[in-house]
């Protein structure tokens, strides 16, 4: 597949130094990691000391000095093999771009460092179980007892929660009432381990299985007073001014999950045998293959342009949910499509039956060549 014109040799480096670290590192685990649940710390130390983790940001505080194109790139190569230590890795990041906007010169110190450098992990402490997309829906409150936050209330879906490396988790909470009768509601920076903060079990997903997920339950929880994140009342901002950024790194986790699609159907047609011939001879699977190919390269036109964008300082909001859109709707089809063409290998999950090694390019007369 051709690389956009704005693509350069670092980006090609990188490229190929998250795809060694994923093929070699992550694939081989891959199937223990999905049964077992859990991300190595390992595996967390190994990418963050390769870069992967604070590409983006100030090298005052352990970071790279990046590009966002780039950690687009080290998602989309990390989530083609296995979308779950990508998507630990997309919220750790959210966690690191608060803390980077809004956090004191003493916060970034001590919590934005240990999660750039592989020490710990962040993590998001927004939703609720009646608070989801409606933040201002929030209940968890947290009220001032003088140099300190008294937190009551619980957290769900919480992504690198209750892991051996958890650290920094940024909490959304209600801290009083505005004088319209609206929730005041405010994010707090809540270390792990503070008593009075407990974990239900972990919580079972379908997918991402690796990216650990827990609820949250707080019950006279004390924290500083000083781990307020910038000002109070300005949680729902703080979250908001993310959301763009956010949709372009979801949409690189899509993006890797259509080309692993893609590859690993590319890789059972040329070597699958039916009624005594190659299936990649199949129109219908060579349909099905080119749809594949042209989303992937669509898609990643689409978010790369909205990564750009963000790091010449344009605006980039119409292109990140248009991109975030495309992306995902794009990886579903592609997943269920790969399905069908694996059949019981597909459904099995059989990984050593269809490796990640792809084909030079794709032979077929009837669609483009691509090698995604």
């Amino acid at each position: 597949m051709s690389m956009p014109h704005w693509l350069n040799d670092q980006h090609t480096r990188i490229r190929a130094s998250v795809r060694r670290f994923a093929e070699s590192q992550i694939a081989p685990l891959s199937q223990q990691l999905r049964e077992e649940e859990t991300v190595p710390y390992e595996i967390w130390r190994q990418a963050c000391k390769l870069g992967f983790a604070g590409l983006p940001y100030s090298p005052s505080y352990g970071g790279g000095g990046g590009q966002w194109l780039s950690f687009v790139i080290v998602l989309e190569e990390l989530s083609r093999v296995d979308c779950a230590l990508a998507n630990s890795l997309m919220a750790n990041s959210t966690v690191a771009s608060l803390l980077s906007n809004y956090g004191t010169h003493e916060q970034k110190e001590r919590f934005l460092r240990p999660i750039l450098d592989g020490r710990q992990i962040g993590a998001i402490a927004l939703c609720e179980p009646n608070a989801g997309s409606d933040t201002a829906n929030i209940a968890t409150r947290a009220r001032l007892d003088g140099d300190r936050w008294v937190i009551d209330g619980s957290k769900i879906f919480i992504s690198n929660s209750g892991t051996e490396i958890t650290g920094t988790a940024i909490l959304t909470v209600v801290t009083g009432m505005r004088a319209d009768g609206r929730k005041e509601i405010s994010n707090i920076i809540f270390p792990n381990g503070t008593p009075g903060c407990t974990y239900g079990p972990k919580l079972r997903k379908i997918g991402r299985r690796a990216s650990t997920t827990s609820e949250l339950f707080f019950e006279n929880c004390h924290v500083p007073a000083n781990h307020l994140l910038g000002e109070r009342g300005a949680g729902l901002q703080q979250m908001l001014a993310q959301i763009s950024t956010a949709r372009i790194l979801i949409g690189a986790l899509a993006l890797g999950i259509l080309r692993g699609s893609l590859h690993r159907s590319l890789v059972h047609v040329k070597a699958r045998q039916a009624f005594e011939r190659s299936i990649n001879e199949f129109q219908a699977l060579q349909f099905k293959l080119a749809d594949m190919a042209t989303h992937a390269h669509a898609a990643r036109l689409m978010l790369y342009d909205a990564a750009a964008l963000k790091d010449a300082g344009a605006s980039f909001n119409q292109q990140a949910s248009i991109a975030k859109l495309f992306a995902t709707q794009g990886a579903l089809e592609a997943a269920h499509q790969a399905h069908q063409i694996l059949g019981g290998y597909g459904i099995m999950g059989l990984r050593s039956r269809v490796p990640l090694a792809m084909p030079k390019c794709w032979t077929s007369k009837a669609h483009p060549r691509s090698s995604a």
